[in-house]
């Protein structure tokens, strides 16, 4: 399929970070999850394509079971697409992803979407009895397994970390099309090569440097999708980012957040202290952070879409405790003012 002229679809992710309210005070991890239904349903109602929602088992994410509000969004939307961003495949289990989504595929009319990867944190290993020295190969052998199921058909398959399947059938049983399933990247040449030795679609984790600097990624792809034999497939990007009405607004809002997220992930990885500097660079021409004002965003994802050839460009509008508020307003703006603004540019150039 070529991808190449059609203009790209745009869409909100979150991970159920728990915000606070006005005046400073954390939600509760009950009302955040009332909080992202919200937001599902506003980011539909501004035409956007697509809301992700991603799996993390730790204190200041509220979302375990992406799944389950997604379910929430199905019921209560008709256009959007759903999906994960992402489902943390290593330690779970293709069978039941498969089941989930195929239940959520049903519920949504077909608009259900997994993005599988590995995550970038590991809290789901010990609390499922996985072993982290099994990374590799657990999503190798698991991704393996589900590039199988998504189709809906008997699967027969043998691995190391799970049962072995003999011509077996999964359900709920799907509609129409195979189960949408792409393979979420952060910047791994071996994970560009598995996707596309399975023929899945490539979803790139761009959350540091330039985005400019994926570019071999992209390459290598294209290559590998050759070498295998495999049809060519759409490319999407996640970057995080915050809209607001102005670039001096984007930066005074998420500034005190945005230092208290890193500066906590800093003390659990071993990085120094973050600065007001490089959130201000992130947020400039060259950066990977989608924040500032409608025409600021715009102009950037126009430029990253032409320079990738992507498809789908999808925006992490929640940032650490930013209140809810803000997130609906970001929200607003990604849909009626950056969308159209995106388009445009790109059918002018």
């Amino acid at each position: 399929m070529d991808t190449s002229k059609q203009l790209p679809q745009i869409g909100a992710e979150t991970f159920g970070d728990i915000t606070e309210d006005q005046h400073g005070t954390p939600l509760t991890h009950a009302q955040v999850i009332r909080n992202v239904v919200a937001e599902g349903q506003k980011a539909e109602e501004v035409g956007l394509d697509f809301f992700g929602i991603g799996e993390h088992h730790r204190d200041d994410y509220a979302i375990s079971s992406p799944e389950t509000v997604l379910a929430a969004l199905a019921a209560t939307t008709q256009n959007i697409k759903l999906g994960t961003a992402v489902t943390v495949l290593s330690s779970d289990d293709p069978v039941r992803v498969y089941e989930r989504f195929a239940t959520l595929d049903a519920l949504s009319n077909g608009r259900a979407e997994i993005i599988a990867g590995r995550g970038s944190f590991i809290e789901s290993f010990p609390l499922f009895g996985f072993n982290l020295g099994d990374y590799e190969e657990l999503f190798e052998e698991k991704l393996d397994l589900l590039t199988q199921l998504r189709h809906g058909t008997p699967v027969t398959w043998q691995g190391e970390h799970r049962a072995a399947l003999e011509a077996q059938q999964v359900y709920p049983l799907l509609e129409g099309n195979p189960l949408a399933t792409w393979v979420g990247v952060g910047g791994s040449p071996q994970s560009v090569i598995r996707a596309a030795r399975h023929g899945l679609p490539l979803f790139l984790a761009i959350i540091g440097g330039q985005p400019a600097n994926f570019e071999p990624l992209v390459d290598l792809y294209h290559r590998a999708l050759k070498q295998f034999g495999q049809a060519e497939q759409p490319i999407g990007a996640h970057f995080h980012g915050l809209v607001a009405d102005t670039d001096e607004e984007a930066l005074e809002r998420l500034w005190p957040h945005y230092q208290r997220t890193m500066n906590r992930l800093g003390s659990e990885r071993g990085w120094p202290p973050v600065s007001r500097m490089r959130l201000q660079a992130a947020m400039g021409p060259e950066g990977a952070m989608m924040a500032g004002s409608p025409e600021t965003v715009a102009k950037k994802m126009a430029k990253v879409a032409k320079q990738l050839g992507l498809s789908r460009i999808d925006i992490k509008y929640s940032a650490g405790s930013l209140p809810h508020e803000d997130l609906m307003k970001s929200i607003e703006l990604l849909g009626t003012k950056v969308k159209p603004l995106v388009h445009e540019l790109l059918t002018d150039s």
